[in-house]
């Protein structure tokens, strides 16, 4: 069958779905939405958590019985004919299933037999995916122990083991490490190019979207912006710029202080060494009295990320709440360099088996600072951090968490942190202020204080108490994880990947608080595969294969990577990372 030239043509369209909570009306997820989207082309849709990006996925995918509205796929009436258009394309959802137990080609063989894919097209098919997904040398490997960036992969060769005419992707790289997410666009950008295939994909990451040839910018179940990253990016032409902060200033906090600015400052955010930021378009220009003596602002490029802060900034004014006064002309950290060390690492080993997951890892943490912990998937960066929490005994070395050594003061350490897990851990049958009841008692707290501690998080966090969790979008999941992490006013956070699959107005938010904990001297530390997220730590960690590869500020991490301070972060963490595996095989090749 020919495939027509509009693979997507949705009218109206408004998906409703009943809210599970007594009193709370029905969710409208999507309203009075309107699409169409060309074939043999990579699309985007972009947008904050509950924007409806997922439902409409799963709508196309012919998972959901439409509300109401008119929505074609490949020319099919996907509500007539969902079988018809499930024929012809291939999904993967954000959590795609693996079966964990089976190996690589077992889970091939499985996806394809589910698929009907006849077998004499099987060998053909999988040597082409193996190959593209550098999989090849992998086949006999259990899912379960491959990498997260294999597992995103290997979830993309079972998607794909039949050919379709549309490809539909639901975050495919939250989770996985810069090295792995460029690995899973240039087997994307592959297909598109290769097979002429038409992929639709939803993404958190804006240097995603700008790979694309169209970009749908949505907003509570609506297309609020449309059109090629260039035309999006136009839109915000004459009010990007950046400005670096003076000697002995962190760029975060500077960052903090434009962005209270709300009058003349939409979005802000620390990069190679600077803060970039974007005005409001009715003052385009900063008051020359705004920032002090010597600090230069100079005019930059806009980027996909800035048009799409200046399009939610039109909509709504929420992300704008940041409210407390930061001063430029000291810092706003309360550690002293006579303080003990928050946390103080010493040749810190762990070993499962004959396998070293980390191999003879020393530092210190200061008190009030944010730590970053990077590395790709795999790297031991993980068994560090679950060894920092007091989750995981050393197999050797000293650790001292907030003054107690881990090896005999576990749960007295506990009592002094607080933990965000990567995956959202509460319970999603609970509401939003039943969890805090429970999880405050938990830490000890009761009666007034508890009462205190859980109407501050509400407000700090702007939940609304009465919602199922489970109902939540991401973002607010992991606002509410933030909030119960604190109530006990820990002296050290923990955070594993808080901001994975969030959008960049989340993030924002998100930061801004962390920011506020550590001017509070609340010691942070932090993994995220979000590279650009590294430029808000006062000091970084690479860690890849058990070892330390970079340890040091931003600036000092970016030199290390043998380039300058404009270096964007990601391209460092690649050339560090690629360099100590290069310097790897030239030794065992020796």
């Amino acid at each position: 069958m020919k495939v027509p030239s509009m693979i997507v043509h949705a009218k109206e369209i408004i998906q409703t779905f009943p809210s599970g909570t007594k009193g709370v009306p029905e969710i409208r997820a999507l309203d009075g939405l309107n699409m169409e989207i060309k074939a043999g082309e990579l699309t985007a849709l972009v947008g904050p958590d509950g924007a409806g990006k997922t439902t409409f996925l799963r709508l196309l995918a012919g998972l959901y019985p439409l509300t109401s509205g008119q929505l074609d796929v490949l020319g099919f009436d996907v509500t007539q004919h969902p079988q018809r258009v499930q024929d012809r394309i291939s999904y993967m959802p954000q959590r795609f299933g693996l079966y964990e137990d089976l190996s690589v080609q077992e889970n091939l063989d499985l996806y394809a037999d589910l698929h009907g894919v006849p077998q004499n097209i099987r060998k053909q098919r999988f040597e082409r995916l193996l190959k593209i997904t550098d999989l090849t040398n992998f086949t006999h490997r259990p899912a379960g122990e491959l990498s997260g960036g294999m597992k995103q992969k290997l979830g993309l060769a079972c998607t794909l083991v039949r050919s379709p005419e549309l490809l539909l992707l639901d975050e495919p790289s939250v989770g996985v490490d810069p090295l792995s997410r460029r690995d899973l666009w240039e087997i994307i950008e592959q297909l598109v190019h290769e097979e002429n295939l038409s992929v639709i994909i939803s993404t958190a990451y804006m240097d995603e979207a700008e790979r694309c040839a169209q970009v749908y910018v949505m907003y509570e179940g609506k297309i609020l912006k449309q059109g090629t990253p260039k035309q999006l990016r136009e839109q915000v032409r004459g009010l990007t710029w950046q400005v670096a902060p003076p000697q002995g200033m962190k760029p975060r906090v500077l960052q903090a202080y434009l962005l209270e600015n709300v009058q003349y400052v939409i979005d802000a955010v620390p990069k190679g060494g600077s803060v970039r930021f974007i005005t409001n378009p009715q003052y385009p220009q900063l008051p020359s009295d705004l920032l002090p003596e010597g600090m230069h602002v100079q005019v930059r490029e806009p980027n996909l990320e800035d048009a799409f802060m200046m399009f939610l900034h039109e909509t709504q004014q929420e992300h704008h709440s940041y409210t407390s006064v930061t001063q430029l002309s000291k810092e706003t950290v309360s550690s002293h360099p006579k303080d003990k060390p928050a946390i103080t690492v010493k040749d810190l080993v762990r070993k499962f088996g004959d396998f070293t997951a980390v191999a003879s890892t020393s530092f210190e943490v200061k008190r009030g600072e944010i730590f970053g912990l990077l590395g790709p998937n795999g790297a031991g960066k993980t068994t560090t951090f679950r060894m920092l929490c007091g989750l995981l005994p050393a197999s050797s070395g000293s650790l001292d968490v907030a003054g107690m050594n881990l090896r005999n003061a576990r749960a007295q350490a506990r009592a002094r942190i607080g933990y965000v897990s990567q995956k959202f851990a509460l319970y999603g049958n609970l509401t939003v202020i039943d969890n805090l009841k429970f999880f405050g008692g938990a830490y000890g707290l009761s009666g007034k204080k508890l009462k205190i501690q859980i109407e501050n998080a509400l407000q700090q966090f702007n939940l609304k108490p009465h919602i199922k969790s489970e109902d939540l979008p991401n973002g607010y999941k992991q606002r509410l994880s933030m909030a119960i992490a604190l109530l006990h006013e820990p002296e050290i956070i923990f955070l594993d990947e808080p901001t994975s699959g969030i959008d960049p107005l989340a993030r924002r938010a998100f930061w801004y608080t962390i920011g506020e904990l550590a001017n509070k001297g609340i010691t942070v530390i932090i993994t995220t595969h979000f590279m650009e997220e590294a430029e808000y730590c006062d000091r970084i960690a690479i860690q890849d294969a058990g070892k330390m590869l970079a340890l040091g500020s931003p600036n000092q991490v970016r030199q290390q990577a043998g380039s300058n301070e404009a270096l964007d972060m990601n391209s460092a963490f690649i050339a560090i990372v690629e360099q100590a595996r290069a310097n790897i095989q030239h030794e065992e090749a020796v």
